[in-house]
């Protein structure tokens, strides 16, 4: 979930790489930072609460050539300077940066308490360098003495170590991500491309159970267990600076929203044979499952409605951190399909888990290439999203919502007419998103902003689009929000409407659309104030944005006027879109 940096190698300005590169994975979400250097033979750390934005990189480019670094997000002890990370040793000879949780850290550090130990913190990350000294007493090889600890270690994680006596960076991950950046003058490790892009675009991956020693001249990964050494094959990213940055805007949040006028044309460009295996192979399995976690299981049940109404074919959703309680009704030709913005969902690589003990298929929907879900699965299709920097996620559910209908049409033999529809969508989303309807958007939440409540109601796939308006409005704003199926107010939640509560009724021209409609009224009637958002204007709405009519494409683009309302309550409360608190952007503990 935190940020992690390293670099080894040529350079004299690792601790000014480190800041940087902390800096570009802020959009992790965190309450703490630190760096540590090894400068003259000694390892010097700084580390303090609050953000590392307004740190001057300046500061840290004294001669050193060997540096990690740290964005934390608590999760063992407080937000304190000691909890923050680095952790280092007795000697300040071996500094640790970590993600993730060891479960079985109280053991280990009550043993080396009874060896002598002494530890600052109350985090279970200071565990690993001294576990990583005890081991140290057995051998002069650092890379070995790390292997040895992580034998010890029981939970989900990603590390890295230095080590000042050998000059050396160790990476180690069982879990957690971690990828190398290959610079021309050194390496790099993080736990996201952006950390280190704008030095190198070419990347190897870390797969689970590996690790990676380098002393900046070379670079040998192996496997954690045996020390097996692995080839690795160099890939060079894609994308471009320019897309992993706010250029214009204030926000990434905002920039990301914009940018769907163009990711949902670029999630439909799909290799067809591709679209039409993986059809098939849903047609032909003996129950579909589609699992994901936040934003990504909303996208999932949309797609329980659209694989339903386009393909007559049934397909299960489960949240994926619950998805252990339907193995029964795994079968080796049973498929899975699982949907993840970072390809790095701790509760999806559990799912995924699962479904491969059963001998079952899984098809991976993300949008990092390279990933751990996208190496792992069986198939992968990429929803071309390019970086999403924002906590809160917008254009990669739009992404993924265009990837799962596209799918849907070709199940139901009418792939070019998924294509049309969606192309033609993504055309009439570019002419939505102008600035004078953005303008608009800002001003209904200019009369809402100072509301404790809001209510949004849907049918069909607007429902889980209803529970999606909740999420981005709850995260970014603070807001209470709450989604609901239109046809259940009655039997419960029309209870909590007051004179003026806002309520947004999301609407498409469908066979529900009565429904939604009637549901709207019951509302109004007892005092709700309806924001519509629909292609058509009703006289039940006090406020209308109009969307386009977009047919079986009607929850994306209904879902894009929310996340700008989400985005401007933030702002106008005073909170920061893209770094909402208690949040991080890829959750990569269970």
């Amino acid at each position: 979930m935190c940020g992690i940096f390293g670099y080894v190698g040529k350079r004299n300005d690792a601790g000014a790489l480190a800041v940087e590169g902390l800096k570009n994975l802020e959009y992790r979400g965190y309450d703490s930072w630190g760096i540590a250097c090894k400068t003259d033979g000694v390892v010097l750390i700084e580390k303090s609460t609050g953000k590392i934005s307004t740190v001057d990189s300046n500061d840290f480019r004294e001669s050193c050539s060997l540096a990690i670094g740290h964005t934390r997000w608590a999760t063992h002890g407080g937000v304190t300077e000691f909890n923050a990370h680095p952790h280092a040793n007795g000697d300040q000879k071996i500094a640790v940066v970590h993600n993730g949780i060891l479960e079985n850290y109280q053991e280990l550090k009550k043993d080396l308490m009874e060896k002598g130990h002494e530890f600052l913190s109350e985090t279970d990350t200071e565990v690993i360098p001294h576990l990583i000294e005890e081991y140290l007493k057995q051998t002069d090889d650092f890379a070995y003495a790390v292997r040895m600890a992580c034998k010890d270690f029981d939970g989900r994680y990603a590390f890295l170590a230095l080590h000042t006596e050998s000059n050396t960076l160790v990476a180690a991950r069982r879990g957690s991500p971690l990828i190398v950046g290959v610079g021309d003058d050194g390496y790099f490790v993080a736990s996201d491309i952006p950390a280190f892009m704008e030095h190198t675009k070419l990347v190897q991956y870390l797969d689970d159970g590996e690790m990676v020693v380098t002393n900046g001249d070379n670079i040998i990964f192996s496997d954690l267990e045996t020390g097996d050494e692995v080839v690795k094959r160099e890939i060079e990213i894609t994308w471009s600076i320019e897309q992993a940055q706010k250029g214009e805007f204030e926000h990434y949040m905002l920039k990301e929203i914009m940018d769907q006028k163009e990711s949902v044309a670029r999630a439909v460009n799909q290799n067809e044979e591709q679209i039409y295996t993986l059809a098939e192979a849903i047609r032909n399995a003996k129950g579909t499952f589609l699992v994901g976690c936040g934003t990504a299981a909303k996208a999932c049940m949309a797609a329980e409605y659209f694989f339903s109404v386009i393909a007559e074919k049934h397909v299960n959703f489960a949240p994926a951190s619950e998805f252990k309680l339907y193995h029964h009704f795994l079968l080796p030709e049973s498929l899975l399909i699982v949907v993840s913005q970072s390809g790095e969902t701790a509760d999806v690589l559990e799912a995924m888990k699962i479904a491969k003990s059963k001998g079952s298929k899984v098809l991976a929907i993300v949008n990092v290439e390279g990933s751990t879900i996208d190496r792992e699965a069986d198939y992968t299709l990429l929803i071309n999203a390019g970086p999403e920097r924002a906590v809160a996620s917008t254009k990669a559910l739009t992404g993924q919502m265009a990837v799962l209908l596209l799918i849907a049409y070709t199940l139901a033999d009418k792939t070019q007419e998924g294509k049309r529809l969606l192309l033609e969508t993504s055309s009439k989303i570019n002419d939505m998103l102008n600035p004078r309807y953005v303008e608009f958007v800002e001003s209904i939440a200019e009369k809402i902003q100072e509301k404790s409540d809001l209510f949004i109601i849907g049918k069909s796939w607007n429902y889980p689009m209803a529970l999606e308006s909740a999420i981005k409005i709850q995260e970014v704003s603070y807001v209470h929000a709450e989604g609901f199926a239109g046809g259940e107010l009655k039997h419960g939640p029309i209870a909590l409407i007051e004179e003026g509560t806002p309520c947004i009724a999301l609407v498409g021209n469908d066979e529900v659309k009565a429904d939604i409609i009637s549901n709207a009224i019951e509302l109004k009637a007892r005092g709700g104030h309806i924001i519509g958002i629909s292609p058509e204007n009703n006289e039940v709405f006090d406020e209308w944005i109009k969307v386009p009519d977009a047919g079986a494409a009607q929850a994306i683009v209904n879902i894009i006027p929310v996340q700008a309302l989400a985005y401007f309550l933030a702002v106008k409360r005073g909170k920061d879109p893209d770094m909402p608190r208690n949040l991080a952007k890829s959750v990569t503990v269970k």
